[in-house]
């Protein structure tokens, strides 16, 4: 009877501090999407949504935002909310709750029954056993979990500033397209028209056939660079509606503006921008969090250094013609072969190289936040060069030939001559803009978000160069 009492006595604390710490560890009402959507508003203007299986709410605002051409933050939003890989990767974090509750509950006792008969002699045995070492160890492992589920926010957060980042590329490398289509087929209206008049003249003896095959040749290469501008409209397109997330009679009838944005007027300072980035970038964060947690590990690697097995239960024992016997058994893992030496060692390691990552990730971040800055201001100062110098100048020089023309000092060759050295300015002023205006989101993403590159397509075709080149 005393031993049933002292078995009661010893199971008692270990049954409620089991039953307590299981209760505190439950699900959150958010799933960590207040966080998410926190950050990454801080640093889109735009929210995310917690995914759910009621899509007629996000389906109203698409309908809402493709009533009109888009603009960037429109896609942005419409991003946010449809891309299907950014809702998939919002599943990593209910995995890493579920890990952080896993972590916060006590493994389930073990029971044992046996039953043995000889003769006229029955005898049965009873247990019930618990992982002690789990009960004591639930606040560091919670802790670990705690620390690796911040980081799954950080990483969701990461993955749509990102998805915002990557989306204006696209969005302005669309609607550089389609400008340059418009103007390429202007172009080719142009060549159309000059090889016509080339052929006439010829007919009648006022051009050489080698003049009438220059204006011809630039005819058919006008032709087939429209063919290679309206592909490369629908390459951007099409890599805009995948972002957005849009199909079927959406992907084919969103809107996009005639021209790209006007160049600001005031420039961002570069003042404070590494220091920002030290505070503000993601991939940063999440390699002190990853230092964090991994130094948590260790640390649960040498509390369990020696042992990481500890098992504490009652028992009973009833045998025929005997009175029941009661108590409590224990069982230890005996560190007689496996030191724990090689676990810990491995802790260590994996430690140091969650330390030396996060130096990796602030030099980086530093670097190319600098290097960002520079394409930034470099390419507005390109841009407003072809804006205010470039193409000014040559609608001047275009101007003063056609005065020439009509005052019978310039033949028609010089003025076609002329038109079409201008088409290879334009174009370089088209892609001077949209240079800028995807610089201006790489410094962002480099201040922001996890670095300032991407992977994005970039067509940079300079239309009808070589043609213009041969025609001195």
């Amino acid at each position: 009877m005393r031993k049933a009492t002292t078995s009661r006595r010893l199971l008692a604390p270990l049954a409620m501090s089991s039953v307590l710490l299981g209760g505190c560890a439950t699900f959150s009402a958010d799933g960590g999407f207040d966080m998410v959507s926190t950050l990454t508003r801080e640093r889109t203007g735009h929210a995310v949504e917690r995914p759910t299986q009621d899509e007629s709410t996000g389906r109203s605002r698409t309908r809402q935002l493709l009533a009109s051409p888009l603009s960037p933050d429109a896609a942005v939003e419409l991003a946010l909310l449809n891309n299907r890989n950014l809702q998939a990767s919002f599943a990593e974090l209910g995995i890493a709750e579920a890990d952080l509750v896993q972590a916060g509950r006590m493994r389930n006792p073990g029971v044992s029954f046996s039953r043995l008969r000889g003769g006229e002699d029955v005898e049965i045995e009873r247990g019930i056993m618990f992982d002690l070492i789990g009960l004591l160890t639930i606040p560091v492992r919670s802790g670990i979990e705690q620390r690796r589920f911040e980081q799954a926010k950080l990483q969701a957060a990461s993955k749509a500033v990102g998805l915002a980042a990557d989306t204006r590329r696209a969005y302005f490398n669309a609607v550089a397209a389609a400008q340059t289509v418009q103007y390429m087929a202007q172009v080719q209206e142009s060549a159309e028209a000059s090889a016509e008049l080339a052929r006439r003249m010829a007919r009648v003896g006022n051009w050489s056939k080698l003049d009438q095959s220059r204006e011809q040749a630039f005819y058919a290469e006008a032709t087939a660079q429209v063919a290679r501008a309206r592909h490369n409209n629908v390459a951007a397109r099409e890599q805009l509606a995948r972002l957005l997330g849009l199909w079927g009679d959406d992907a084919a009838s969103f809107t996009l503006p005639d021209r790209l944005p006007d160049l600001p007027k005031v420039l961002d300072e570069a003042a404070n921008a590494e220091q920002q980035a030290m505070q503000q970038r993601l991939d940063v964060q999440m390699a002190r969090r990853d230092a964090e947690a991994t130094a948590g590990a260790l640390g649960l690697s040498k509390a369990t250094r020696f042992v990481n097995v500890l098992d504490a239960g009652y028992r009973n024992k009833s045998e025929t013609g005997n009175p029941r016997k009661n108590g409590y058994e224990i069982s230890l893992e005996l560190p007689l072969f496996d030191w724990g030496s090689a676990r810990t060692a491995k802790a260590e390691a994996l430690y140091m190289q969650s330390v030396h990552r996060t130096a990796d990730a602030a030099v980086r971040a530093r670097s190319e936040v600098r290097e960002a800055y520079s394409a930034y201001r470099t390419s507005h100062d390109l841009a407003r060069h072809y804006r205010d110098e470039v193409v000014p100048l040559r609608k001047k020089i275009s101007d003063e030939l056609l005065l020439r023309y009509n005052g019978m000092l310039a033949s028609v060759f010089e003025l076609l001559t002329d038109a079409r050295e201008q088409i290879v300015s334009v174009n370089a002023a088209i892609e001077a803009q949209r240079d800028f205006w995807i610089a201006e989101t790489n410094l962002q993403a480099a201040i922001n978000g996890s670095g300032g590159t991407s992977n994005l397509p970039r067509p940079a075709d300079r239309q009808l160069a070589g043609t213009a080149q041969g025609h001195d």
